[in-house]
């Protein structure tokens, strides 16, 4: 079930409960992509916050794609598989790794949990809070995370392996940032930025999926 149900504290009006059925399987990047791993394909770093375990940040959804092409460029990926962003409902599903509470931890979120609020002023190293039940780190909090999906409605209906809306104006992130309260970094929470924004609170987890689906949009 994707979304969050009407009783969920600090609900939005977007986050409408659906089911949706993912018909193949996935890999998400157990980190949100670090400036050195960003740097060694790229040749830059754009990032605020410099530190080689910081996740890169200060990154469009344009640049992101630069980044995915020229790794796919490199064959990097197994025999069959492609190198993605994810989309929403990927980024949820994985976020949620079978919990149906607000965040992955349950119904709050603490400062030992995740990096958000402004507490630390900054972005921390990968890894260094608490990973979900799958073994997948920061995904509450830290930078915001963008997701393949243009921004749009939810369909009312149960839809099969979805990719967002056709045409927009804003791409879809997820998770909440160092800066943002808890309540952004809520498992269902959708953000919205338009695809050439850059800000110290932007960036990234890679995906890997079959190399016939998920092109980008």
């Amino acid at each position: 079930m994707m979304g969050s149900p009407q009783n969920e504290a600090s609900r939005n009006n977007n986050e409408r409960q659906h089911e949706v059925i993912l018909s193949r399987g996935f890999w998400l990047l157990e980190t949100e992509v670090t400036q050195s791993m960003w740097e060694s394909v790229m040749g830059n770093n754009p990032s605020r916050f410099k530190g080689v375990q910081l996740p890169v940040e200060q990154v469009t959804w344009h640049n992101s794609q630069e980044y995915i092409k020229k790794l796919n460029d490199l064959d990097a990926a197994p025999a069959g598989f492609k190198f993605s962003l994810p989309t929403e409902a990927q980024w949820e599903y994985a976020c949620r790794a079978g919990t149906t509470t607000a965040y992955h931890f349950g119904n709050t979120l603490s400062k030992d949990q995740a990096n958000f609020g402004g507490s630390v002023g900054q972005t921390t190293d990968v890894g260094h809070y608490p990973a979900n039940a799958w073994g997948l780190y920061d995904m509450h909090g830290n930078v915001w995370e963008w997701c393949l999906d243009w921004w749009g409605d939810y369909p009312s209906g149960t839809v099969t392996d979805p990719t967002g809306s056709l045409q927009g104006s804003d791409r879809v992130d997820r998770g909440g940032s160092w800066y943002n309260d808890a309540w952004a970094s809520r498992s269902a929470l959708r953000g919205n930025f338009d695809p050439a924004d850059t800000n110290g609170l932007l960036g990234l987890r890679l995906a890997l999926v079959f190399e016939s689906r998920q092109q980008g949009r």
